[in-house]
Formats: C-alpha cells, structure tokens, sequence
C-alpha cells in the first residue's frame, strides 16, 4: 500500500522549496561565520592602526576596538536571521523588550558604563596618569566600558569599577606639566638667615628647576625647638620625583659645610629651688 502511494508522495514534494530553504540556513550560517571572523580580525586591526598612530589618544584605542567590533557583531547577527526567514522587525522588537528587562536587572553594571562613557567624554584623566582615588593609587593601563586599569606603584594590577572612581574625588598628578615643589627643614635658632638662604638657593642651581617661577627662600615657622624654613621651586613633572629625592640627599650636607645647625627638639628645664644660703 505504501510502495503504491510513494511516487504520489515524492510528486507532492517541492524540491524546490526543500532546496531554497537549505540555500537560506547555509547562506545563514556563512554570514555568522564570517561575520564572526571580520568583526574579530576589524577590532584587532583598529587596535593595531591606532596604537602606530602617534597622535591618537591611548585612552579611546580600546573603546574604539570594542565599539567596531561589538557593531560588526550585531549586523551580522541581524543579517543572519534575515537569511534564515526570520522577520528581524518582531525579533528587534522582542530583543528590545528584553534589553528593557535585562537593564533593570542588571542596574550596577549599566551604571558601570554611563560611568565609562561620562569619563571617556569628560576626560579627567587618560591612560598613563598617575591618579589617585578614594582607596587606590598608581597609574592608569586602560579605560573601558566597565572597568579601570590600574597598575600601582609596586606593579600590582587592579581592576576599579567605573561608577566607584566616578562617584569620588579622583587626584590626578600627571595633568599639569609643571609641579611647584616645597623642602622644608628646621635650622638653630643661632643660625644666619641670610647664609641659609643663600645655601639653599644654591640647591636650585639644578638645571632641572625651572627658572620661572623663580624658586624663593622663605621663614616659615619659629617652631619650638628650629627656624622652619622652606626652599621653593618648579620643576618640570618628568622630573619632579627624581629631583626631589636629589635635592634631599644633598641638603643636610650643603648645611653641615656652612656650619648651619639642624637641631632636634629639646627642652631646657630651670630648678627653682629654696636659697638655702
């Protein structure tokens, strides 16, 4: 009975439509593939062309990527269900009411990326600033949508979220080019100011001091036990940290060879006791 009915059911077969279908999810599945592929290989690419460019900001490479790639990503994906049949205006319009769903659910996460976006677009600080933070310091790798990288001082690597660095105070030291620099210390009370200015200002004979602002000698305190006195000067970023610590090491011996006294703190005491004279 069935090898009877067989050819009829083989004559009600359209082949043709068998063979426009499987044309469809093949051509489907070639789309994602490659889109696949090219998004990945454009978001490398640009990655790799901005980094050679000298001029572009390292802090936009990253976001510059991730943006290609992301937008490559969802056309294929929309593409791709084109080709399988799909009306794509239902699906935009499901994924939309999801989009919806998902963004309460994931309420802190989101914050994290408006936070990005508000640094990327505000600027307080890019890639390879020193900044600080409201518990952490050191100097910054990258900035992405959801995170910040941070690389301390003693190569210790930290991811911050976004929203925590937008919502607090951020120091930046790297933003301006110059830094004013002050060393402090305590001479005897018997010492000459006049000499001790002229030690001091001595010191800022370095050619890495910045003659404008000029650097000064100032008194700054007449504390119990010294003079406070101060030496002021500019210097610029690059080499403020290594100046300073070079300014220090040769203070206390420019002093010592001029005969100038750095006292440490003492108390003279009086006994008044009964004349037993």
């Amino acid at each position: 009975m069935i090898e009877d009915n067989l050819p009829q059911f083989i004559e009600a077969i359209d082949f043709s439509l068998i063979q426009a279908w499987a044309g469809n999810i093949f051509s489907g599945v070639m789309i994602l593939v490659i889109g696949i592929f090219i998004s990945r290989r454009a978001g490398q690419f640009l990655r790799h062309t901005l980094t050679r460019i000298g001029g572009f900001d390292k802090t936009l490479i990253p976001l510059a990527a991730s943006t290609v790639r992301y937008a490559i990503m969802i056309v294929t994906i929309v593409a791709a269900l084109g080709s399988f049949g799909i009306q794509t205006t239902s699906i935009i319009a499901v994924l939309g009411a999801a989009g919806i769903a998902i963004g309460l659910a994931l309420q802190g996460t989101l914050s994290n990326v408006a936070a990005g976006v508000m640094l990327l677009f505000l600027r307080p600080f890019q890639a390879g600033d020193w900044i600080e933070t409201s518990s952490h310091s050191g100097t910054v790798a990258e900035i992405g949508l959801f995170t910040t990288i941070i690389t301390t001082f003693d190569n210790v690597f930290i991811s911050v979220p976004n929203s925590a660095i937008w919502g607090a105070t951020v120091t930046n030291h790297s933003r301006n080019t110059t830094r004013r620099m002050d060393i402090d210390i305590g001479i005897a009370y018997s010492s000459d100011l006049d000499l001790a200015e002229k030690i001091m200002l001595s010191l800022a004979g370095d050619d890495r001091v910045l003659a404008s602002p000029e650097p000064q000698f100032l008194v700054v305190n007449y504390a119990d036990s010294a003079i406070i006195v101060r030496l002021r000067l500019h210097a610029h970023y690059d080499d403020f940290f290594k100046l300073y610590w070079d300014l220090m090491r040769q203070l206390k011996p420019a002093l010592d060879q001029a005969g100038i006294e750095i006292p440490f703190p003492q108390r003279e005491i009086r006994s008044l006791g009964n004349d037993t004279s």
